[in-house]
């Protein structure tokens, strides 16, 4: 795991500062392929950091089986979730290498099609897949749900993920050449992707009523609540405003306007980012389980920053990414981006009303982050000062009572 971090900060540090010579003109051609910027929008960093970020996505395949294949070995119908659990994790390291299928003198036709698997395959695909069975294990560790419905809903998951995510693919196609049929599967599939982390969600949603009740889950309630918002995000950030912009002829007036924007934000940290919250959390209420929380800070990340995200789409991102429809259908794409329709009074004053909602964003991320300190500090821990968290081991299994 050291050497996986390490690895990982000299990827990131070593693709940023050759993107910025390259950017700079620092760079011949050659060497900024291989140590700059590529020049390929999601893959622009040089090809040996792209290496080494597939080496890197190696490594971690390797530690997460590592850990798995114990209980790859037992029976019952939780392995069934666990085997879900393994395939979608190497999913999720070896399609990254699809990025790797092209060169530096690749027809740009071809680059877009591995690009976009990469992109969308890869993410909006197996990263899904991953996300739902992920919940799904962890809501079945909890009792939430049963072990058989939540290897159900994954495999449900699987199904349409991959159906959608390999033929859907082509809704970042229609325009270069895609044939009718094409077009229109992947305009339909791409909209069923969300429906299997929502009915999980729903799901566990209602019988976390049920065991409020039990101190144990109330202990778990936040990591859920994150979850959940997984849920939410992935139905309204993901669906609704993915599919607003993916049909063939609303992709044609709106990709690259701010209603692209609007399905990003919500897609990706009303997914991604909560994701990546509710699992930290889980594991630092696993790490203490004997010791309560205190909550009120975290309660207020959580719904500022979901809060901030929804009040940043619906008082800016939105109205202007419509606003920029309509010009685009009237008078064409080019003006809905110029200078001279965005520079108008209406359209700065709904550009500015981004802030309300990006501070309280921000502020609930940094609450989240005071928080975090403070249970390594204390100050975030019910009785306990920080002498006493820093001598206390406090390591419990997930779910323990």
């Amino acid at each position: 795991m050291n050497v996986l971090f390490v690895a990982l900060l000299v990827v990131v540090v070593g693709s940023l500062v050759g993107e910025y010579l390259s950017i700079h003109g620092q760079l011949s051609d050659i060497a900024s392929f291989y140590w700059g910027h590529q020049g390929w929008e999601y893959l622009d960093l040089g090809r040996v950091w792209q290496s080494g970020l597939f080496l890197g996505l190696l490594i971690w395949l390797v530690l997460m089986l590592r850990v798995i294949w114990p209980a790859l070995a037992e029976r019952g119908e939780r392995r069934n979730l666990v085997v879900m659990f393994a395939l979608s994790a190497g999913a999720i390291a070896l399609f990254y290498g699809a990025g790797l299928m092209y060169g530096r003198h690749t027809h740009i036709s071809m680059v877009e099609y591995w690009r976009w698997w990469v992109v969308h395959l890869w993410v909006e695909g197996f990263f899904e897949v991953f996300a739902t069975t992920v919940i799904a294990f962890l809501f079945a560790r909890l009792g939430l749900v049963s072990a058989g419905l939540a290897a159900q809903a994954s495999l449900l998951a699987a199904t349409l993920y991959l159906a959608g995510g390999v033929v859907g693919t082509n809704h970042h196609l229609y325009f270069s050449g895609t044939p009718t049929a094409a077009l229109a599967w992947g305009a339909t599939l791409s909209a069923l992707e969300v429906v299997p982390l929502v009915l999980i969600g729903y799901q566990a949603m209602k019988d976390l009523k049920i065991s409020r009740r039990t101190e144990w889950a109330r202990k778990y309630r936040w990591p859920i609540y994150f979850f959940i918002a997984v849920g939410f995000w992935n139905l309204v950030g993901a669906g609704i405003f993915g599919f607003m912009i993916n049909p063939p002829i609303a992709l044609f007036y709106m990709q690259g306007l701010n209603t692209t924007a609007v399905h990003a934000h919500g897609a990706f940290f009303g997914v991604y980012g909560m994701l990546g919250l509710g699992l930290t959390l889980m594991c630092l209420r696993a790490l203490q389980a004997d010791r309560e929380w205190k909550e009120g800070l975290l309660s207020f990340s959580f719904w500022a920053m979901n809060g901030g995200l929804m009040a940043m789409i619906v008082l800016s991102l939105l109205p202007v990414g419509l606003l920029q429809t309509v010009a685009s259908v009237r008078h064409g794409y080019w003006f809905s981006r110029s200078g001279e329709f965005l520079g108008q009074g209406l359209m700065q004053t709904l550009r500015w009303m981004r802030i309300p909602g990006d501070t309280l964003f921000a502020i609930g991320a940094i609450a989240f982050v005071v928080f975090i300190f403070g249970l390594g500090f204390g100050y975030s821990l019910k009785g306990e000062s920080p002498a006493e968290a820093a001598a206390r081991p406090g390591l419990r299994p997930i779910g323990s009572r």
